[in-house]
Formats: C-alpha cells, structure tokens, sequence
C-alpha cells in the first residue's frame, strides 16, 4: 500500500480503477484543518492531467506492472512498434500514450516498455540518448557571443537549441528529462 507520504514525482499508483503518475504534488496544512496533499496527476493510459486533493495519510493501492525490455522496430500509422527479444512478440503503443518520449526513440534500440495489465503502457527512457543532427543552419561568422545558440532539428524531429560549432551529421547528447543540449558525443 502506498500512502500519501511516499508521494513524489514520477511515483505511479492506481485510483479508481485507472493508473495514473504524479506530476506534480504539494503538501499543505491550514490552520483548523488536517494536513492534505494537493497533487496533478496524469491518467497513463488517455493521457488526461487530473487535479485531486487527498488527506494526510489516505492509503492507494500499488499498480502490479511489469517491465520488459523490448527493442523499437518502427512507427507506422498505429503508433510505434515494439518487439520483445526474447520471444519476437510485437506490441505497438500509440502517439498519446507515449508523449513526449517519442522523440528520444531510435529504431533498433532497447527500451524498458512498462506493462500494466498485460498491456503496454508507456517506455522508461534512459536520462541521457545520443542523436544525430539531421538539419542546422551553419554558424555566422560574428555571431559568436558567450552562450549562442542555434535551432537543430534531430533524426527523430525534435527541434534542440544547440552551440554554433554543432553541424549537421554530428551526433549530440540530450538529456530526456528536459529535452536540452547536454554535449557532443
């Protein structure tokens, strides 16, 4: 059992039947009243952010999930395509499930998928990936002030501002959490 004193970010637990992840939680006491925790909560399975306000000390039942390492094949118009290397099973977890993580995943990489239920749900990804700069303008002669930087669009299409010395073809770090420029690699 979970208790509103584990809460923390990115914690998963299961309320009314759906599984949701706290985004973001505050805990709050006014002065005649007992403690209670404000949180936003995401639904991991439509996506939706839920606001609700627990008591101090209310109990939640933890999620039975599973997780299995599972290699990214594809994206076709049902979403992205997933196989489990052990028996070739093939999953496919759709564009709102996955959000913003979809574009940190490069083909024939190994990613942690998350299974509730049977069913994939979402990909834990690692803290840091390496991806190459499909497109960049080149770097202006003069436009060398301390901190410049300059929109680059990823293989994958995510768009990261990054230093005038990046080109096109180099590959770079970005950190997952933040989508930020980390370091060439």
């Amino acid at each position: 059992m979970l208790s509103t004193t584990d809460f923390r970010k990115g914690l998963k637990l299961k309320l009314e039947g759906d599984i949701y992840i706290i985004v973001d939680f505050q805990h709050a006491r006014t002065a005649q009243r007992r403690a209670f925790v404000r949180t936003k909560l995401k639904n991991m399975k439509t996506g939706a952010v839920l606001e609700k306000t627990f008591s101090s000390g209310e109990n939640f039942e933890q999620p039975d999930f599973e997780h299995k390492t599972m290699q990214f094949l594809y994206l076709s118009e049902e979403g992205y395509c997933f196989m489990d290397t052990s028996n070739y099973e093939q999953v496919t977890i759709n564009v709102e499930q996955l959000g913003e993580s979809r574009w940190y995943l490069q083909e024939n990489v190994d990613f942690k998928v998350l299974f509730f239920e049977g069913i994939a749900i979402s990909v834990d990804l690692p803290s840091a990936v390496v991806l190459k700069v499909a497109s960049t303008e080149p770097a202006v002669r003069g436009d060398t002030v301390t901190g410049a930087t300059k929109p680059a669009t990823l293989e994958t299409g995510l768009v990261v501002k990054v230093p005038l010395f990046v080109q096109e073809g180099s590959k770079i770090k970005v950190d997952t959490r933040s989508g930020e420029y980390l370091e060439r690699a």
